[in-house]
């Protein structure tokens, strides 16, 4: 069972907000939306500084709202955490198109790369909760494969296309990598994961046929 968020007390308002959190599927007002927005990029900021445990009281006021509006989204601590790691996914997903509209193949490439290393850094924040079996997480890796997994195959598609990398790369196997070197404790250090990860992406660019 998913584990509640702490710093509140229990009784009907819980109730009330477990089947207003239900009823979620109609569309949010915009006061509604920008609170939820608030409520996620709070909860990021917190997790990643102080954990998957902080109180939340401490997310609520981060996000200028009262606990019984964080309670009215998400009734479960893991319902939080899953919507913040969902919600960075499709941010870094969504980032793909843009930054290829702006910028030569291979360019767009390395600096999503860098996106995605940003995107690996909160979850890092998440990765115990992300890694507890409990049942709210369990969509999250299909979540991955329909949004990251097709960003990034879009940008090595179109780098290899225009000569400016080698061909036989993997995009889902680059992906494995840049998230193997994030999440190494040697790489632990200020901004040196976005260096390793640089120094890969540089890499498939020998054996390439630049066109002329």
């Amino acid at each position: 069972m998913s584990k509640k968020l702490a710093g509140d007390k229990p009784g009907a308002e819980k109730n009330e907000a477990a089947e207003t959190h239900a009823a979620d599927n109609k569309p949010m007002r915009a006061d509604a939306q920008r609170n939820l927005d608030a409520l996620l990029d709070a909860a990021k900021d917190v997790f990643v500084t102080v954990g998957v445990d902080a109180p939340v009281r401490e997310i609520a006021e981060k996000a200028g709202v009262g606990v019984a509006t964080l309670y009215r989204h998400f009734p479960q601590r893991a319902d939080l955490i899953a919507a913040v790691f969902r919600r960075e996914m499709d941010l870094c997903a969504n980032a793909a198109p843009v930054i290829a509209a702006r910028h030569a193949p291979f360019e767009a490439l390395a600096q999503w790369m860098q996106r995605y290393v940003t995107f690996i850094g909160t979850k890092r924040g998440l990765a115990k909760a992300l890694h507890s079996g409990d049942p709210a997480y369990d969509n999250l890796r299909g979540h991955f494969e329909r949004s990251l997994c097709p960003a990034i195959q879009q940008l090595v598609a179109a780098a290899a296309k225009a000569g400016e990398i080698r061909k036989d790369v993997d995009a889902d196997e680059l992906l494995a990598a840049a998230a193997s070197l994030c999440m190494s404790e040697y790489n632990d250090g200020p901004g040196r994961a976005g260096r390793m990860v640089a120094l890969l992406v540089d890499g498939l660019r020998h054996g390439a046929k630049t066109k002329a």
